[in-house]
């Protein structure tokens, strides 16, 4: 294996500034990454555009038995690498999307050159994971359902793959009151501001702590000048849970919202956004990737549940085994402080490439 092959694609990679909705920093990173995949796969890539935005995919040749799956696009604005160039320093290397995924991609490529048939394995690579995929899950869910297995190279959780995650929601609030002069004649208006601390209060009584659901409100805005009662409020909502259940319950609850001053008008926009990655959908993969790690001379890895949620969600809702947290090691996803231990890229390539290896034998 050319650690220093790794380095310098991760660099590359890295290195071309690829934020959700940038198309052409997105088409950047797939040109890149089409010279490395066309030689190894022996087929051309097809680019594949959804709502505006191009995914990268490369189908099996007949019934695809393992489908990779990651993303290229980040949350780093524009102009992020002029003051957080790709960097290495004591074995870990920095820059933005390293971590969170491109140090995956990169790990990808080099484990279907190790492989032995490639010829057996879809590679999906979108370009909106990170705003909640709105364009490639429907791509997503095509490709997985002609898929055995997948592998999915997000981050590591300090070398534990993810076995489940969260499934999330995500909502908009809007109130509506009447505005009048907070001076002169206050009892003109209907205070949208105030609505909106009820709609804080009864939202967050959503929470099922005891079963792991979380309902956060996280952005609120309100009114215009300190002398006038606010005439508009805006409330977001991010939802978490274990069970889709859960998210079902909370769906049907957000959407029962309504006013509790009189004249104030409240509307609710919003949905399931992804369902929850449940632990029989990896229970097998896992038990697989311990073995390999075993045979290889690995270290097995452990397993760990997160709140966070990721494509895997879409594929594992579906019953196909998958298997998330592939790729590195590392820390600080969409944190200023992202790295990956440049050394663990050479144990996952290992680790995939064995998994590729047992899941495509005959």
């Amino acid at each position: 294996m050319d650690h220093a092959l790794l380095r310098e694609r991760l660099d590359a990679l890295v290195s071309i500034e690829s934020p959700s909705g940038h198309t052409e920093g997105l088409e950047r990173c797939y040109a890149l990454m089409r010279t490395w995949g066309e030689p190894i796969l022996g087929r051309e890539a097809e680019i594949v555009t959804e709502g505006g935005t191009p995914h990268l995919l490369w189908r099996a040749r007949g019934a695809g038995e393992v489908l990779l799956l990651g993303h290229v696009d980040t949350v780093w604005p524009l102009a992020t690498i002029d003051r957080r160039p790709f960097r290495v320093e004591d074995g870990r290397a920095y820059g933005p999307g390293v971590f969170d995924m491109k140090a995956g991609l990169v790990t990808a490529f080099a484990a279907l050159a190790e492989c032995r048939d490639p010829s057996a394995v879809s590679v999906l690579i979108t370009g909106d994971e990170e705003i909640g995929s709105p364009t490639s899950r429907a791509l997503i869910e095509s490709v997985a359902g002609a898929s055995g297995a997948v592998l999915v190279l997000e981050p590591s959780q300090a070398g534990a793959v993810k076995t489940a995650r969260k499934g999330g929601s995500f909502y908009s609030v809007d109130i509506t009151g009447r505005a009048a002069h907070a001076g002169l004649e206050p009892e003109r208006g209907v205070n949208a501001l105030l609505e909106l601390a009820a709609q804080v209060v009864a939202v967050s009584a959503l929470a099922a702590p005891e079963r792991g659901t979380t309902v956060t409100p996280t952005v609120a805005r309100a009114g215009t000048t300190t002398n006038t009662v606010p005439a508009e409020a805006h409330l977001r909502v991010d939802v978490r849970a274990w069970e889709l259940a859960e998210l079902t319950r909370v769906d049907r609850a957000m959407h029962a919202l309504s006013a509790s001053i009189p004249g104030s008008a409240v509307r609710v926009d919003g949905t399931i956004n992804r369902p929850p990655l449940e632990p029989a959908s990896s229970r097998k993969l896992y038990a697989t990737a311990r073995r390999v790690a075993a045979e290889s001379g690995l270290p097995e890895p452990d397993e760990v549940g997160v709140g966070g949620a990721s494509d895997a969600n879409f594929t594992g809702a579906l019953g196909i085994p998958t298997l998330d947290g592939l790729g590195p090691l590392g820390d600080g996803a969409h944190a200023e402080h992202e790295w990956v231990d440049l050394t663990s890229l050479g144990e996952r390539v290992r680790l995939v490439s064995g998994l590729i290896d047992r899941l495509t034998r005959p």
